[in-house]
């Protein structure tokens, strides 16, 4: 007698299912698991591909990029761009093509535990967090307060206990950080002493990029075992558009790329402001700009770890302000990721960051439709899809959580159904009809399926009204801010070692105090 079977025969449907559902199970027999293959959504056509395509090698032919460092200009050239009568660095079709046929792809990109290893290509997806917040939002007095580095620390230990968020991304901006060096530091050090899944940050001048490389070397245990595993990535807006190089944005590219860091190569124009109204020709210039960032890095170093990153935005054209949460972002987001598919490149895009100020209804619609439309496009990365607000001014521990088990229900949609002969039941059903008790509650096939083939969420409810009022009629928010000071009260994971910590400090002004990083932090002692 199988265990299912044991425990329908003893425990009865109900007991049996909760029993179950406890159980631990492996993760590749479980409901979702990073790196679902999603695709089945294509807001464009196949034939529209080409035609996209072919109007961005003429955008980076004709019209070209302005700003060029003469280190671009003069790694370029040697590849056949050069610059014209206006000083815009052109970029031949050909080379485009060239770079995209040689581009580094199918490759890992690790995380410091193994265990969070993510394969970004295809149409694999994962989930992660990403944005430069300047504020956290405090739901239980609806106020917005300065984000400070100990936020992005407790980020990081939320997002490390987050089954459904893979990778931690920066998703606030430290303003208690005087110094830009301060500022890039002391970012990284708090992503990484918070969480073992890869990190993403970015930094505004290459020595920074310098330092922030020495470090690695450290945690690493060098050099070698760094650029054998780099579990750290930057996110680089190397372009301002429309088509204009980002000048010290280049240089820290270039210092990364050359030490083995994995670079996102980010566009971030904002359609009806830094990029056409028409969505079709916002997307046409994400995709030059981004393709000649492709271009740029394989000249610095070819075959350089790159994540396309194609990162439109919306505008609200009623006032010019960004609508992170509007439905043209999903649309303009998944056009994108079709590009990226088009030319077999890793892709990440952006969508998740709500205009809603709170955690709300709004807010949920807004974040299940940008981030759900985007992810059953299969896009590889999918930055800022966890706690963000207000068009990414705002940053919400609490919604880290929700929004985890939001991203639950995501993956499970892109892993869609699979139609097999035993899954197609008609022994099942043949059987409970003809001989057992007209229902499937307590059958051997439900309890084997309900982890394999079922998402149950963390935070949110699915109590009935009536369990609900004894209950004490709890709200999300509630259940939400509970389990963050539970995490943040007794989660202190030890990825910076004392002994490492002390030889990083020693070199390094690191300014997140050691004792808010051991249990006892007076912020969250019970």
């Amino acid at each position: 007698m199988s265990t299912v079977e044991d425990l329908s025969r003893r425990r009865g449907g109900r007991d049996a299912r909760r029993a179950l559902r406890s159980r631990a199970i492996p993760m590749d027999e479980a409901a979702v698991r990073p790196g679902m293959t999603g695709g089945q959504y294509k807001p464009l056509k196949d034939s529209d591909l080409p035609r996209i395509h072919e109007a961005a090698l003429t955008l980076l032919e004709t019209v070209g990029l302005g700003s060029a460092i003469p280190s671009c200009v003069e790694a370029m050239s040697a590849y056949g761009c050069w610059v014209n009568d206006k000083g815009r660095l052109c970029i031949p079709r050909a080379l485009v093509d060239d770079t995209i046929a040689k581009a580094a792809r199918n490759f890992i990109l690790p995380a410091r535990n193994p265990l969070h290893d993510m394969e970004p290509s295809g149409k694999r997806v994962y989930f992660g967090t990403a944005g430069a917040a300047v504020h956290i939002v405090e739901p239980s007095t609806k106020e917005y307060r300065e984000s400070l580095l100990v936020d992005l620390y407790d980020a990081a230990r939320i997002v490390d206990t987050c089954e459904h968020i893979h990778f931690f991304q920066r998703p606030l901006t430290a303003r208690d950080m005087i110094t830009g060096h301060d500022l890039d530091i002391n970012t990284m050090y708090a992503c990484l002493a918070g969480t073992q899944k890869h990190v993403g940050t970015s930094m505004v001048d290459p020595d920074h990029v310098t330092e922030c490389l020495e470090i690695l070397h450290v945690l690493a245990g060098g050099e070698d075992k760094w650029r054998a595993r780099p579990f750290v990535s930057q996110s680089n807006c190397f372009v301002v558009p429309p088509l204009k190089f980002a000048e010290d944005a280049c240089r820290c590219l270039e210092t990364a790329a050359r030490g083995g860091m994995p670079v996102l190569l980010l566009s971030a124009a904002q359609a009806g402001a830094t990029s056409p109204a028409a969505l079709a020709g916002t997307v046409v210039q994400a995709v030059a700009e981004c393709l000649a960032g492709l271009v740029y890095i394989n000249c610095i170093v070819p075959g350089a770890l790159a994540i396309w990153g194609p990162w439109p935005f919306v505008s609200d054209l009623r006032t010019g302000a960004m609508s992170g949460g509007s439905g043209e972002q999903a649309l303009i987001t998944s056009g994108c990721a079709q590009m990226g598919h088009y030319y077999d490149l890793t892709v990440g895009s952006a969508a998740g960051m709500c205009d809603s100020k709170m955690p709300d209804m709004q807010a949920g619609y807004e974040k299940g439709v940008t981030a759900g439309i985007s992810a059953m496009t299969g896009i590889n990365m999918l930055y800022e899809s966890a706690g963000m607000h207000a068009s990414l001014l705002g940053f919400c521990l609490e919604s880290l959580l929700i929004d985890n088990d939001m991203l639950g229900s995501i993956n499970r949609n892109v892993r869609g159904i699979e139609v097999t002969d035993e899954s197609l039941s008609i022994d099942v059903i043949a059987d409970t009809c003809l001989n057992g008790p007209g229902h499937y509650l307590g059958s051997e096939q439900t309890l084997t399926l309900m982890q394999k083939d079922y998402v149950y969420p963390a935070i949110g409810n699915r109590m009935s009204p009536k369990e609900w009022a004894e209950a004490g009629k709890p709200d999300i928010v509630e259940r939400a801010a509970a389990r963050k000071r539970e995490i943040l009260s007794t989660y202190y994971p030890d990825y910076i070692p004392s002994d490492i910590d002390q030889i990083i400090r020693a070199k390094h002004d690191i300014k997140l105090p050691r004792q808010v990083m051991e249990p006892g932090d007076p912020r969250w002692a019970r």
